[in-house]
């Protein structure tokens, strides 16, 4: 595991509820907040994540890893047989593999993994 967990737990302490908040925002820009932003905490968790279970692997290796896998589970979602449904329909399945492809969330996964790579980067150095 790696030596600074605390901070990892604290990262997580306030990713995962913002991420989470994002969804059920209320407000004039609730729209862009609900439909984008969790994109980027989306990214950030699973860089910390993976830089938590992975401490020997490079922290921009895991952000381009994560904002690899994060692009393909986007394309992902023009794809719709019906055992991959079936996952989407449960609450883990549509946070993780979401619902519908939009172009317009590709820039929030790259910002995410910047972000993410940045965030991961500072953990390890302090």
């Amino acid at each position: 595991m790696a030596r600074n967990w605390k901070a990892f737990l604290l990262s997580f302490a306030i990713l995962v509820p913002l991420g989470f908040y994002t969804k059920h925002f209320q407000s004039a820009a609730a729209p862009w907040i609900r439909a984008s932003l969790g994109g980027v905490f989306y990214e950030i968790f699973w860089c910390l994540l993976a830089g938590l279970l992975l401490p020997r692997a490079k922290s921009r290796t895991i952000a381009a890893w994560v904002l690899g896998a994060t692009c393909a589970i986007e394309f992902l979602q023009l794809w719709h047989p019906p055992a991959l449904e079936a996952v989407r329909a449960t609450f883990v399945g549509a946070t993780i593999l979401g619902s519908s492809f939009d172009w317009g969330d590709f820039p929030y996964y790259f910002i995410g993994s910047a972000l993410g790579w940045l965030w991961l980067y500072r953990i390890r150095r302090s």
